[in-house]
């Protein structure tokens, strides 16, 4: 199993969309690095859900139902999508702030390369960050 975090700004796609949905197509990726990692993920991978712009913390997690296929909503070009579902909501949100003061944290991509949208985590990180929301899967 592969570990992930996704980042949504709250206002547009939010966690508690996610679970209202059931599963949703995580589309709109522009970023080859982040569609490169939309194709790595396998059915069955734990992809960590992070609010961005608003909020600023890691609040659930969503699991891949669907591996990647071509994003119906790219105009042009090469891109992918995949399916998620909602998992779990964390206990206790994970901010950035506490991720930042984490020294186990400091080589994720929130931290190295915010603006990247789809990241992997190794799974030490990801029970790191899951321990610091008080949840266990």
């Amino acid at each position: 199993m592969n570990y992930w975090l996704v980042k949504s700004e709250p206002f547009v796609f939010s966690y508690d969309t996610l679970v209202a949905e059931g599963k949703s197509m995580w589309e709109g990726v522009r970023n080859y690095q982040a569609r490169n990692n939309l194709r790595a993920m396998k059915e069955g991978d734990l992809v960590l859900f992070y609010h961005s712009n608003e909020g600023l913390e890691v609040v659930g997690i969503a699991q891949v139902i669907t591996e990647h296929y071509p994003d119906p909503t790219a105009e042009k070009g090469d891109w992918s999508v995949v399916d998620l579902a909602p998992f779990r909501k964390l206990n206790k949100t994970v901010t950035l702030k506490a991720v930042k003061a984490t020294p186990e944290l400091q080589n994720i991509g929130l931290v190295r390369n915010p603006r990247l949208s789809v990241m992997p985590l190794e799974e030490a990180e990801f029970q790191k960050i899951l321990e610091m929301g008080e949840t266990d899967i």
